[in-house]
Order: C-alpha cells, then sequence, then structure tokens
C-alpha cells in the first residue's frame, strides 16, 4: 500500500476574475453541472473545487495537461463529505497508477479556498 498527496491553495478573487472574464466559457470549461448547481453561484465554493482539480492532478503526478478539468469532479455524498470521481483520461491514468480510493477535504476562509487529496494505491508506484 502507498499514499500519495496533492494539495492546492486557490484565491477566490482569481476564480471570480476569471469567471468576469470568461462567464460561461470558463464555467462550462471547468465545472460540470453538478458542481456548479452545488456551489450555488458561491465563488468560494468554486475555488475549492478548483483547488480539488489541481490536487487531484499533483497526487496523481500529473500536471493539467493531457486531460481536461471536467475529467475530475467533486461531487458531495450523502453525509455532506466531498467525493473525487475521475472520467476519462483522469480514470485511465489514476488505473495504471493503482488508485484504490481518493480522500479529499475543502475550506475556504478569507478569501482563499485549500484542497487536499489523498490517494491510496495498491502498491509501490513510481509516478512518471
Amino acid at each position: 500500500m502507498s499514499l500519495r498527496v496533492g494539495i492546492d491553495l486557490v484565491s477566490v478573487a482569481q476564480v471570480e476574475d476569471s469567471i468576469a472574464a470568461h462567464g460561461e466559457r470558463y464555467l462550462s470549461r471547468v465545472f460540470s453541472e453538478e458542481e456548479l448547481s452545488d456551489s450555488r453561484g458561491r465563488p468560494e465554493r468554486l475555488a475549492a473545487r478548483f483547488a480539488a482539480k489541481e490536487a487531484a492532478m499533483k497526487a496523481l503526478g500529473r500536471g493539467d495537461e493531457g486531460f481536461g478539468w471536467k475529467s475530475i469532479e467533486v461531487k458531495r455524498a450523502d453525509n455532506g463529505q466531498p467525493t473525487l470521481h475521475l472520467r476519462g483520461e483522469a480514470a485511465r491514468l489514476a488505473q495504471r497508477r493503482g488508485v484504490e480510493s481518493f480522500t479529499v477535504s475543502l475550506t475556504h476562509e478569507h478569501g482563499h479556498a485549500a484542497a487536499v487529496v489523498l490517494m491510496e494505491t495498491t502498491h509501490e508506484h513510481n509516478i512518471e
């Protein structure tokens, strides 16, 4: 069993600026409909989800090259806990890395949002 961690910090103002500059084009490129609905238009919640996507990419050992932002989705479990769901190339990369599970924690306060992603793999694996 091996653990990898990814962490990211995002300025809420940067997300607000991206929304102001690019509107729906930015939102639909980065976030799923469910993420947008769950965030209820609150930029700090969107910033936390953006941070989670970045943290997951770091835990996977990959930058954002090679797969789209929406291939990593932050959903809310029935108990309110955030969960990560991967699809497409992100899911294939996780499978190649032997990922068994992800745990994600989100926070936002005073103009910043952060996320930590813990990735548990089935075996020791060097990140390419």
